[in-house]
Order: structure tokens, then sequence, then C-alpha cells
């Protein structure tokens, strides 16, 4: 792909040296393909869909704490290819109604695939990522846009924006990927996760610089949004809270009855007819069993009982502050240009990280740096795919505790169209909402290993929840306590984080199979700490003592109150 031949003619006919000038995409907003700011449907409501722009519907699904497991996908490729990719305007259609960033990224190209010179493609390949980004700031506030050309999304989406420069066989899967989201799962693209930002229905990305106060209404109404967060949060952790207690005291109520049932039986007296036997020992010794059971029902229902003022509270404080944000100036629910563009930039960090320091930032797909099959590429249903199979090892590495109850909650999954091969975690959870809110963690698209990838983002998300559970007392106490302090008797140098990453990537792929790898200390913590299925428990403990051992444990602790 050094030449200019290797290209179709189409695109070769933009990139000739001749004439290139003439040929660059308009910039001018006289073009009928420009999208006009004042066209922007910032409610996300177009009427215009055809093949050529957006069809998804929109919106993220609540968290719902009584969904125990992902549902099954029910595809993962349509049957037929969008023509998008078969399009000889594409590259055109992309670049065009763009400002100075989309000529400044064409110069760069056509220099890159057309030069000889390794170090002049070096220097144009660097340029180009910068170039790459600028561009993808002046496409991100037309995501909302109904009416945006698919081209300009995919080009958001997988970082596509010259479909020769990839393989037939990558054109053919690319082009038979699924669009829009059916799994019912927060996993977006990121084109996606731009247009749910813009659209008001994702909070923007927390950063560590401080954001500038606003005054006015708009202060006053972004208040009571947090302060509705908050208390959704709690709103949803009572209403679980109150049907588990429902659902605990309708097993003891059945418990009482059964057993009141079997008191009422008794058989006949040989030889005395009309007369039956006294209460049998067993019978008997249900007067203190169902003793015991009053006693608990007793406890669960005053448990019940203040679940329920707290749900009652919770929802008055609900209506309050929807009277209150009715009684206020009428606000858009969306975001502006600033906020969509502060977005991108927090993006772009997160794709840099995915790639690390040393890593393949080149931000094009391109058949020089993807070599992905279509079931290891990291499209929305693939890495659904592998978050089920990773929940199916650590049942509760997306629960959170509170009151000792587990709540399951899936985190919001960003996919970055880049060569990374490390996942990561952004935010464990919303400061405002920590109960039932979604955490964000950031997977690569085109890693080397897709499994590899999830793990390390899983593997963040557990770390810094527990961080944040333990607080202050993080490096004493929990899972996070007890792995720094193997990590200090250790005397291990480096990022603790990064050890723990590593080993449980070695407890999800290798010690859940039986093969030994990790050291005894962290066998332990992780056992505890991060357990497997009890299925998976009951295999293991067959297959070595070690694991025979830690189960014991188990045993042990349940029978103490320190479990």
């Amino acid at each position: 792909m050094s030449g200019i031949e290797d290209i179709d003619p189409g695109i070769a006919a933009l990139l000739g040296d001749a004439g290139a000038e003439d040929n660059l995409p308009s910039t001018e907003h006289n073009n009928e393909s420009v999208i006009d700011v004042n066209d922007l449907d910032f409610e996300g409501r177009g009427k215009e869909n055809n093949d050529q722009s957006d069809t998804s519907d929109g919106g993220i699904p609540s968290v719902d704490l009584n969904v125990s497991q992902f549902k099954p996908i029910e595809k993962y490729f349509e049957d037929e290819p969008n023509p998008v990719f078969d399009d000889p305007k594409y590259y055109k259609t992309c670049f065009t109604g763009e400002d100075e960033s989309a000529p400044r990224l064409h110069q760069l190209l056509s220099k890159y695939l057309t030069t000889q010179d390794r170090n002049d493609r070096s220097v144009y390949r660097q340029q180009i990522i910068t170039a790459y980004w600028n561009f993808l700031r002046s496409l991100a506030p037309k995501m909302i846009n109904t009416k945006t050309p698919l081209c300009k999304r995919m080009a958001m989406r997988f970082g596509m924006v010259l479909p020769s420069l990839f393989t037939p066989e990558a054109k053919d899967f690319f082009s038979r990927s699924v669009m829009n989201n059916e799994t019912g799962e927060p996993i977006l693209y990121m084109d996606e996760w731009i247009k749910e930002v813009a659209a008001g229905r994702l909070t923007p990305s927390v950063t560590d610089e401080l954001p500038a106060k606003k005054k006015g209404p708009g202060a006053d109404q972004q208040r009571i949004q947090q302060l509705k967060s908050k208390n959704e949060g709690k709103l949803q952790s009572s209403e679980n809270l109150l049907t588990s207690r429902e659902n605990e005291r309708n097993r003891l109520e059945q418990l009482v009855i059964d057993k009141f049932q079997m008191l009422t039986e008794h058989l006949p007296v040989i030889g005395l007819e009309g007369h039956t036997q006294p209460y049998s020992d067993e019978q008997r010794k249900m007067f203190s069993e169902i003793n015991g059971v009053f006693h608990t029902l007793q406890k669960v229902d005053k448990e019940l009982a203040g679940y329920l003022r707290e749900l009652q509270e919770a929802k008055e404080i609900g209506y309050s502050l929807e009277a209150k944000s009715a009684e206020m100036p009428e606000e858009n629910t969306n975001v502006g240009l600033e906020e969509i563009l502060s977005e991108m930039t927090t993006v772009r960090q997160m794709a840099k990280m995915t790639c690390g320091r040393q890593g393949n930032q080149f931000p094009i797909l391109t058949k020089e740096f993807f070599h992905c099959l279509d079931k290891e590429t990291g499209f929305r249903e693939n890495v659904l795919r592998e978050l089920a199979w990773i929940e199916s090892i650590d049942p509760g590495c997306f629960c959170r505790i509170h009151r000792n109850v587990p709540n399951r909650i899936v985190p919001y999954v960003l996919l970055v169209p880049t060569y990374g091969d490390s996942g990561f975690c952004w935010e464990p959870f919303d400061r405002f909402n920590r109960i039932t809110s979604r955490g964000r963690i950031i997977i690569p698209m085109y890693p080397r290993n897709l499994k590899i990838a999830c793990l390390t983002a899983v593997a963040d998300l557990r770390w810094q929840v527990a961080k944040e559970k333990a607080s202050f007392d993080w490096m004493s106490d929990g899972l996070t306590g007890q792995y720094y302090q193997y990590i200090e008797g250790k005397k291990m140098k480096g990022d603790v984080k990064q050890f723990f990453i590593e080993d449980y990537i070695l407890w999800m792929t290798k010690e859940s199979n039986g093969t030994q790898k990790l050291e005894k200390e962290v066998r332990a913590i992780f056992w505890r700490y991060l357990p497997f299925t009890q299925e998976r428990k009951d295999e293991l403990k067959k297959r070595s003592l070690i694991y025979a051992e830690l189960y014991q444990r188990d045993i042990n602790r349940s029978m103490s109150d320190g479990y």
C-alpha cells in the first residue's frame, strides 16, 4: 500500500498530485450535504431515515436491579451487507461540509499513501493522528442529527474514512455489523456515545479539571438534576431492599403454613376407631421451630417497615424535586457545543490510554495494522459475549454491595476504534449516585486479544469499586487492603493495580480451569473476595488439595460471625 495504484480509481483521482487542491472536499456551506447548526435535532427525534443516515432509536436502558444476567445474543452479524462502504463517493462525502480539519487530513493522507520515503511516512503518520482527531471534533456535534450521512458516523465509529484501505474480507464483515443497539445493554460505539452526551441522556465523563461553575437558572437546574440522580439511587435501592424483604416474608409465612399443616396431620389409633395419635417427636420439634420462624418474621417485618418508610421518603423527595424543576425557567436538556468538544477531548485521552505510551495510536482503519478476525473484532456483540463469559466465572464482577445486598449494575462500555490491547475503568460509578449508577469502562476495538482487553477493563473496575468501598482504609481493608499488604510483604516495586490486573487475568483464564499459576497468598485472597460460582468451586475442590483447602476455609468462615 505504498503507492496510489492500490487505491480505487475514484479516490485516486482525489489523491492525485495533479489538481489535488481542486478535488479537496468542499467546506463551503452552500453545498447541499452541509448540515446547518439550526437543523440539529437536539431531542433525537429526526424525521428522516434512509440508508445513508442514522437509523438508531437512541436512548440507554435504565438500571434494572432485577436482571441477573445478560440476555443471549440473537445475532452477531446481519445477513445482508450495508452498501455504505461500496459508495464511490464515500471518501468525498465523509469530508464534505467539515471545517479546515478535513482538507488538512486529506493532504496528510494523500502524502502518507504516496510517499516512498520511510522517514517521511513516519512523520506524516504522526501528523495524521492529530489531524484525524481534529476532524472527529468537527464531526462530533453532528452525531445527534439523524440526517448526518452514515459514512461520517462510520468514520467516528470504526475509524473508517477510506474503504479501500482494508481487505475485502474485512470490508465484508464490517458492512454486516449490526448498526443499532439491539442488545439492551449500555455498550456504545463512539458515535453513539457522543450522540447520547449531546442529547443529555449521558452525563459527560468526569475529568481531573474542575468544571466552571455556572450561574443563573441553568446552574440551579443542574443542581436539581444532581439531587434527582442521587435520590434515584436511594429510590432504586430502597425498592430493591423492600422487594427482597417482602419475598423473605412470603417464604417464611409459607414455611409456617407448611409446618402448621404438618401439625394437623395425626395417624389413627389402631383398635380405637375415631381417635388419633398424639404429636410425634418430629411434630413436637416443630413448636420450637415455628417459634424461631416467628422471631425471624418479626425481624423481617421491622426491616420491611424501615425500607417502606425510606421508599416513601424517596418518592416524596422525587416529587418535590420534580415540582421545583417545573417551576424553573425551561432549560434545553441538550448540552452545548463546548461540552461536546470537551467530551471529545476526554475520549481522545481514553483512546490514548488503551494503546499506552509505546502503542500504535494511528486512528484510521487500515489493513497495514488491522489483523483481527470477525469474531475477535471489538463489535458490540463480541464484547457482550466476552463480558458474559467473564460474569459466568466471576458472578460478582458487576455487583456492588449495599446494605449486604448485591446490586448487579452493568457499567457503560465505550468501544473506541484503536489498535490498543488494554481496556480500563474510567469511573467506578457516578459521584452523585454511588448506589445504583453505572460505572464507565473503555475497550479498544482492534486489540490482539479481545478477551484480554475485556478482562483488563473488568479487573480495573473490580479494583476501583473495591477501593472506593474501602475508602481511607483501602490499604488495610477488604480486597485492596489484603492485596496491597501482600505486595508490600513481597517488597514488589511498581503499580499495585497493574499487578492486580495481571493476576486477575491469570485467575480468570488459568485458575478457573484448575491450572495453578498464582502465588498461594494471592489465590487465597481471590478465592475469598473474587469467588467463582459455586458449581466451579465444587469442581475445583476435586482437582487439587489446594482448592479443597480453600473450599474448607469457606465452610469454616460461613459457620463463624466473621464471614
